[in-house]
């Protein structure tokens, strides 16, 4: 058998493997009509401009029954525009060590300080040996004040070196350097960052593209914040938990997972968050906030927000730079929820016309100085 030129095998090989690659990289959710999915056009273009009274929105996608019937972008926003997550990117830590538990990488009721032997104190505290990988995932893991970041130069040792004088897992407090914990430990157990682990697991099946990670010093992904990812992204991600983690009828993410992420894991009432809403002290679950609506969600700084609502089959994803969650998510309950109706309705050309000029329309109006 005469065997073909190196240069002409590569070719083939590339021939049948590019097309694969391609099948991953674009992977659009369905669209369609709103009214097809037994929603009112209408319902729709008042949650519009309710959000057009927010200083500013940058874009809102709502995915009904799996298929987007509505999306827009504020100017210079953009659809292929990738956006800054902030802490929504914790809900993306949490699914990495859904992905390394499920592999058998590790337990979240290991301790804490299991991974980190050269970073440790010297004598860590009895607090800080009870600490465990469940408690970074549901924010109590025994800081009475929540150690900061700075300059993005987050280390181990730093946060182990912090005083843990509350007994881990009787206490909320927000703490996105544990977050970043989580990321760290996920690079101890599998030699990759979040960003490289999550590609093959989660990225590529979802054919979500150039996923950016920003990374601290010492290596790990950011994990409390730091990435960036387009809109539809972010309604691809809610959608997967939404379908308790199936993608194209495989198991991507175990449903056993999910469910622990989403559901209530410590309560949160009384803190200081709670003073931006109801939506902020339904409880906590893994990097994931509870809702009013038996919902839940992902969100971060200044508006990103992956809301899932299982008992409507919804997502609604939005990014923003503005200081008003509540807002946002009112005008999801008071809007969108009583529209999501049980059986088709009646195509609205006149509203669909209408609300595709007002997509069109849409221009940021960031607050006045």
């Amino acid at each position: 058998m005469t065997m073909q030129p190196l240069s002409n095998r590569l070719a083939v090989l590339a021939a049948l493997v590019l097309p694969c690659l391609a099948s991953f990289a674009a992977q659009p959710l369905p669209r369609s009509t709103p009214e097809a999915q037994g929603v009112s056009t209408q319902s729709i273009i008042d949650f519009v401009n309710e959000l057009e009274k927010i200083d500013t929105l940058h874009s809102f996608m709502i995915v009904r029954h799996g298929k987007v019937i509505a999306e827009g972008w504020w100017s210079p926003e953009a659809a292929d525009k990738p956006h800054v997550l902030w802490s929504l990117s914790k809900s993306f830590d949490s699914t990495a060590v859904g992905f390394a538990v499920a592999e058998g990488k590790l337990s979240v009721d290991d301790p804490v300080l299991k991974f980190f032997p050269n970073e440790a104190p010297a004598e860590p505290s009895e607090n800080l040996k009870a600490m465990k990988v469940r408690d970074l995932l549901t924010m109590s893991c025994g800081h009475e004040q929540e150690l900061k970041i700075q300059n993005h130069n987050a280390t181990a040792k730093e946060f182990l070196a912090h005083p843990v004088p509350l007994k881990p897992g009787t206490h909320f407090q927000y703490n996105t350097y544990g977050s970043y914990m989580l990321s760290a430990i996920v690079t101890k157990v599998t030699g990759q960052t979040e960003l490289d682990y999550l590609k093959p697991r989660l990225f590529d099946p979802l054919g979500i593209e150039n996923p950016k990670w920003d990374a601290s010093p010492e290596g790990p992904s950011l994990g409390g914040y730091g990435l960036y990812l387009c809109t539809e992204d972010i309604a691809k991600f809610g959608q997967l938990y939404l379908q308790k983690g199936q993608w194209n009828g495989k198991q991507l993410l175990p449903a056993s997972w999910v469910e622990q992420a989403t559901s209530k894991q410590v309560p949160n009432e009384g803190k200081s968050h709670t003073k931006l809403g109801i939506d902020w002290n339904q409880g906590y679950g893994f990097q994931f906030w509870r809702c009013t609506h038996d919902s839940y969600r992902g969100d971060g700084r200044a508006g990103q927000l992956c809301l899932v609502i299982p008992t409507k089959d919804v997502v609604v994803a939005m990014t923003a730079e503005a200081n008003a969650f509540q807002q946002q998510l009112n005008a999801v309950w008071e809007k969108l929820l009583p529209a999501f109706g049980d059986q088709a309705l009646p195509e609205d050309a006149a509203a669909q016309a209408k609300l595709k000029e007002m997509a069109s329309k849409l221009v940021a109006h960031p607050k006045k100085p």
